[in-house]
């Protein structure tokens, strides 16, 4: 029990971080029992560091010291530590002082702040990542002006606060760069800040989707089973990297399952192992867990289910302890169709063609859903670039693989199926920012269903009214359809059709009445629709293609719709809707002006 004179300690500001190589590290107060941690972590910290932090040998802390680094009142003065494992990696702190530089309480409003990296863990983000952060325990307790004096060769540490976002003042005195900034959140600084967060994030679900090497864990013996399952899906796609198969109950001797590398634990495994696909009984993936994080795995993707929401909680913080991330519990898998990588980590052993489409889900049936829907649109029409499967979420969100398909060159379509929303006003700044260069269609699952979720979900089913979802979606700038077909279907569309140039649309088709309907839902949609060629129920083939060609000849049309009902008298044959396409497809391919079925024109690319 906490003694009237001890601070109570602010739980509030422990967090999980994402740091710049897609790792994470655990951030938390320091306490008076992390003394034996703070010895260590000096221990590993080097001469030169140790020089740049204390401007002076320093090998050794003394009782005295360790006392004072570890003993705060978490008002004038506050350490954090970051934290991998159980071991320190880097430290921070600040210490109010008045105008003097001397030791202050409130109402002083400045403070000292000082860091220290693990040499092996600088480069990663670290300081970046605490200096946000003991800011913000700084603001909390009426800090607002932070002083470091920096040693003009420790460039790395000038860096982290130039770099900061903060308007500062600089100045060199006593052979120290002198520097003072407010930390009051500015537009700068919350740039840099998202900056920083999208870098982070997009790499660690990278790190995921492009394993050099990946473990089953729960590989059975015999065939069938979702570990096996996963097994073959990953030796059928011609994954690129290095598969082995994890059993604990592998017999004596035996060295391979299904022609993979058989071990009976992960700590077995030769070389790196990037991911793990965890396929075991709920009850025995925490120790799991502990076995690929004391083994350096960098990611999880745990397909076992029955997880309930306070155990999930316990799953997560335990691998981000380790610096590793998780897809799920009850997920489905991932898949990364590039040519280096070839990766398909999902209970299903067939895997999409390559294609420009990026996919998420929450739900596994969704996903199998959607991805048959895709590959029925024929080849290369319904291709995908990746595709994220997340179960219950816990970790891994939306959010996070919309940080990553942000600026993946290998997606230019962004699918996603949502059953709620972790983090709405996140979500709508993510995805304003993606869909103004790349088009994000969403279906909202769930959307009259107000009971509570299943079991293990990390956010609860919301009661969020299903205009004000409509609302945050269209501010956001997203495409929302109601259904899975017609995700399909605006995927395929958007895949493959480049954007107009501007909203002016030409209609045209064989039934005025069709054509009408067409013209009302564009004027609704604020386009400007020009005015309708109606074709008649006599038109033919040849009599599409001359309209086609004529209407995007026009310099006043920026897209066509082309309507049509069959024919019903039989007088095409019963190929008429291939005859059409044909037809349509050599009324693109002609000249401006032109008549006849030239391959020149490239002149409607954007329409």
């Amino acid at each position: 029990m906490r003694t009237p004179s001890e601070p109570a300690y602010p739980a509030h500001w422990e967090a999980d971080v994402v740091l710049r190589d897609g790792g994470t590290a655990r951030v938390r107060p320091i306490t008076p029992d992390d003394a034996e941690r703070l010895v260590s972590f000096y221990e590993q910290v080097s001469d030169q560091s140790k020089y740049y932090r204390f401007f002076a040998p320093y090998p050794r802390l003394s009782d005295r010291d360790v006392r004072r680094f570890t003993h705060h009142d978490y008002v004038d003065r506050v350490g954090l530590a970051a934290i991998v494992g159980d071991e320190f990696i880097a430290t921070v702190r600040y210490d109010r002082i008045d105008a003097t530089g001397r030791p202050a309480s409130l109402p002083a409003d400045e403070a000292e702040v000082a860091f220290l990296v693990r040499d092996d863990h600088q480069g990663r983000g670290v300081g970046s990542a605490l200096l946000e952060h003991i800011a913000a325990c700084a603001r909390e307790r009426g800090v607002r002006r932070f002083v470091a004096e920096v040693l003009p060769a420790n460039t790395k540490m000038v860096k982290v606060f130039t770099d900061a976002g903060y308007s500062q003042k600089r100045s060199f005195e006593d052979g120290a760069v002198h520097l003072t900034f407010g930390i009051t959140p500015t537009e700068q600084s919350l740039a840099v800040m998202r900056a920083r967060e999208q870098r982070a994030e997009a790499r660690s679900v990278q790190r995921l989707l492009s394993p050099g090497a990946v473990a089953v864990i729960g590989a059975s013996r015999n065939p069938g089973g979702a570990g096996r399952t996963v097994l073959e899906s990953l030796r059928t796609a011609g994954f690129t990297g290095r598969v082995h198969a994890v059993n604990r109950a592998l017999e004596a001797g035996r060295t391979e399952i299904d022609s993979v590398p058989a071990h009976r634990s992960v700590r077995d495994v030769p070389g790196s192992v990037d991911l793990a696909v965890v396929a075991v009984p709920a009850r025995e993936v925490p120790g799991v867990v502990d076995e690929c994080g004391e083994r350096g795995v960098q990611g999880l993707v745990v397909l076992s289910a029955d997880f309930g929401r306070d155990a999930q909680r316990e799953l997560v913080r335990q691998a981000r302890s380790y610096g590793m991330r998780i897809i799920g519990p009850n997920a489905f898998g991932l898949i990364n169709t590039a040519p280096d990588v070839r990766l398909n980590a999902t209970l299903s052993p067939e895997t999409p063609e390559r294609g420009r489409i990026g996919l998420f889900t929450q739900s596994g049936a969704i996903g199998i859903a959607v991805l048959a829907g895709l590959h029925r649109r024929g080849r290369g029409a319904g291709g995908v670039s990746t595709f994220v499967s997340a179960g219950n979420r816990a970790d891994v969100s939306g959010n996070d693989v919309l940080q990553y398909w942000d600026d993946d060159p290998d997606t230019d379509v962004v699918l996603m199926y949502l059953e709620s929303f972790g983090n709405p006003r996140k979500f709508n700044r993510l995805a304003r920012r993606t869909a103004a260069r790349k088009p994000i269609v969403v279906v909202k699952g769930a959307r009259h269903n107000a009971s509570a979720p299943p079991p293990g979900h990390a956010v609860p089913a919301g009661r969020t009214p299903d205009a004000t979802v409509s609302s945050l979606l269209r501010q956001a700038g997203v495409i929302r359809v109601d259904t899975v077909t017609e995700l399909v279907d605006a995927g395929v569309l958007l895949a493959t059709q480049p954007l107009p140039a501007g909203p002016r649309v030409g209609i045209l088709g064989n039934a005025e009445s069709l054509c009408l309907l067409t013209y009302d839902a564009c004027l609704a949609r604020g386009l400007r629709p020009q005015p309708v060629t109606d074709l008649t129920t006599e038109a033919g083939p040849e009599d599409f293609r001359r309209a086609l060609a004529a209407t995007l000849a026009d310099p006043a049309t920026d897209a066509v719709v082309v309507t049509a009902i069959p024919w019903v008298d039989g007088s095409h044959g019963p190929g008429d809707a291939t005859l059409l396409a044909e037809a349509l497809s050599r009324g693109l391919r002609e000249p401006a002006g032109g008549e006849g079925g030239g391959e020149g024109g490239d002149r409607d690319g954007d329409r």
